[in-house]
């Protein structure tokens, strides 16, 4: 038989993979990539690589789908609400389940297996909430899950024989002993996201994506620019974000897009680059360059240059000026 795997790239699922490649069944590997889903928030390839990689160790060919406008627009307004943060996990969980499905027709595969464990995560793998996606997303009875399929109803594949239910576990709850245990019965060591990453469920991304949300238009050039530098809320009309390294630096340089404005230390300064996004006038353009020249390395040493332009100009203008004090700014954070 044949079976769509959904693969994240991380320890559960590539258990419930081995599992079932062990049972004798044909897997096709399926991922899907989105801006926030990250193993490291400072990337920007999401999963990607990690679920390669267990495909590759597995042997067995890797789908990899971007979702990324889809999810985009979950995250604005999901039917089923967010988690904790702004993690739209039910709904997120129903697009995957739905590529999923796509990809058995198009491989003419018989079902679906996960790495999803009972009760692991409190908004998206409860059992009413699991029958839920399953059905919303027309998979209802076709989707195994192996970790945990002793203590759930028999799938059509356990029904039919297709899978013997007495090899399948019977994990539940939160805790990750049993995967761990089992890992090492496998010979599985390097697993770099054991437990799932979204930038969804991060706090401080959050906050950035509901200013987002409601002060401008999210598209994934802003979303992207949600992971980068510190981010000041200037006014209803206008956000700057200041770069914290080289890297960042570069970042916000290749994010920037007209009509952008651009805020550079002169050469002899040692500063960050920043970007100012929004309707800028010459008050809030002043009050930026005090920002920006906050995190200036002299900044303690009186006014100093701040060179600004909008993206695309050549030539950049100058202004002198009074770093901003941290009291000016705190509240402007986000």
């Amino acid at each position: 038989m044949k079976a769509i795997g959904l693969i994240s790239g991380g320890l559960d699922s590539i258990l419930a993979a081995r599992i079932m490649k062990d049972s004798g069944i044909e897997l096709i590997a399926l991922h899907t990539s989105s801006p926030f889903c990250l193993c490291n928030k400072r990337g920007s390839s999401g999963c990607v690589h990690s679920a390669q990689k267990a495909a590759d160790d597995l042997g067995i060919r890797l789908i990899n789908i971007n979702v990324s406008r889809e999810i985009i627009d979950i995250v604005k307004k999901p039917k089923y609400g967010y988690g904790s943060n702004m993690n739209p996990c039910i709904d997120c969980r129903i697009l995957l389940f739905k590529k999923a499905k796509e990809a058995m027709s198009r491989e003419n595969a018989s079902f679906v297996i996960t790495g999803e464990v009972l009760g692991q995560r409190p908004m998206s793998q409860k059992r009413d909430i699991m029958k839920l996606i399953d059905r919303e997303s027309g998979l209802e009875g076709l989707v195994l899950r192996p970790l945990s399929a002793r203590v759930m109803e028999p799938t059509l594949a356990e029904e039919k024989g297709w899978i013997d239910r007495n090899k399948l576990l019977a994990i539940s709850g939160r805790g990750r002993k049993e995967q761990i245990s089992l890992a090492r019965s496998f010979g599985v060591y390097d697993y770099p996201c054991p437990s799932g990453g979204c930038l969804l469920t991060d706090p401080q991304f959050s906050r950035r994506l509901k200013d987002l949300i409601k002060y401008g238009n999210i598209g994934l050039n802003e979303v992207n620019l949600l992971k980068v530098g510190r981010h000041f809320r200037i006014n209803d009309k206008l956000k700057l974000v200041v770069g914290r390294n080289e890297k960042e630096n570069q970042q916000l340089l290749n994010l920037a897009s007209s009509p952008d404005m651009l805020f550079l230390p002169p050469d002899d300064i040692a500063g960050p680059i920043s970007l100012a996004r929004g309707q800028i006038d010459n008050e809030s353009r002043d009050f930026c360059c005090r920002i920006v020249s906050r995190y200036y390395d002299n900044h303690d040493s009186g006014p100093v240059k701040v060179v600004y332009k909008y993206f695309g100009d050549s030539q950049g203008k100058e202004c002198i000026i009074s770093p901003a004090v941290d009291k000016e700014i705190q509240d402007m954070k986000v």
